[in-house]
């Protein structure tokens, strides 16, 4: 009788807040993984858990056939792609799953230049914050050709809950910036309500409760607001920074299309705001500070007061 199959060598660039998460849960399922990432902190931490360090997204491209990325902007995703010791230059790699928010015209770009070196691009990116990456409960949006969707779908499986968008990596992309900009509206109505609320003298958690047993039920009210904004602790664990960046990705693709954006160009001025009262590494939960303050009141439950 022959032993269990062996999962391939994975590579992995990007050890961040999300990239760590998901890593481990990989190597926890017996996939050898080769990772990179500027912070050597990171890396040794994901060492601990049994990963292989590379020197540089070059070697890791020349050790994998597969190489997962975790990166904050699309600059940054088309530097360790293509730019000096880029993974474009391996002569491993095979195919790249981008688990990045970089938008659909950057992600179209990337797929076209590493389609000419013979290089398969996976446009994967993730929703589902932290605690979904630590849990394996990630929505993944996938775009690119079928059979490399077939062919990933066991690894894939292990850090979420993968559904096929379509042929064109790009098109992945768009869902994903659609999804951030209706989860951040949610989020800021949401806050925007509670400190209307908490103005007339109702209480934060009952309004919550309310909120939860019926028609204005959302992921901020079931998630975010209580657990992070009430509690005042304010660790969703996803930066005001990237949020914006991503409602910016939104907003210029409708631009591109044609499409008016009034909602969502709302949004974006309330976090721009917010960016500038809380500085973009502030929690994305705390779009409700200036809220706060023009109305002179502290969105607090009970729970923040133990």
């Amino acid at each position: 009788m022959s032993g269990p199959a062996q999962h391939p060598v994975i590579g992995f660039v990007g050890i961040g807040n999300m990239g760590f998460p998901m890593a481990r849960r990989l190597l926890e399922a017996g996939y050898p993984i080769i990772a990179y990432d500027p912070n050597t902190e990171a890396l040794q931490k994901l060492a601990g858990h049994g990963a292989e360090i590379a020197s540089s997204p070059l070697d890791v491209a020349n050790r994998a056939e597969t190489v997962l990325l975790s990166l904050p902007t699309p600059q940054i995703v088309l530097a360790v792609a293509l730019g000096e010791s880029g993974l474009v230059q391996g002569n491993t790699l095979r195919r790249v799953v981008d688990l990045s928010t970089v938008g659909p015209e950057s992600e179209a770009n990337l797929a076209e230049k590493l389609a000419a070196a013979g290089i398969a691009t996976i446009d994967c990116p993730v929703s589902g914050g932290v605690a979904g990456a630590n849990k394996g409960t990630l929505a993944l949006m996938v775009a690119g050709k079928r059979q490399d969707f077939d062919l990933l779908l066991p690894l894939l499986q292990v850090i979420g809950r993968p559904v096929y968008i379509g042929s064109k990596p790009g098109e992945a992309q768009m869902m994903k910036v659609i999804n951030n900009l209706v989860s951040l509206t949610a989020l800021a109505i949401s806050s925007e309500a509670l400190v209307l609320g908490r103005r007339a003298g109702l209480d934060p958690d009952v309004m919550i409760e309310v909120f939860n047993m019926g028609s204005a039920r959302n992921s901020a009210t079931v998630d975010k607001l209580p657990n992070f904004v009430l509690s005042r602790s304010f660790d969703f664990g996803f930066a005001l920074g990237l949020s914006a960046k991503d409602t910016k990705l939104c907003l210029d693709a409708a631009q591109s299309l044609g499409v008016p954006m009034m909602i969502g160009s709302a949004v974006n001025q309330l976090l721009t705001l917010a960016k500038a009262r809380n500085g973009a590494e502030a929690d994305m939960t705390t779009i409700i500070k200036p809220l706060e303050e023009w109305a002179d009141v502290e969105v607090a439950g009970a729970r923040s007061k133990q």
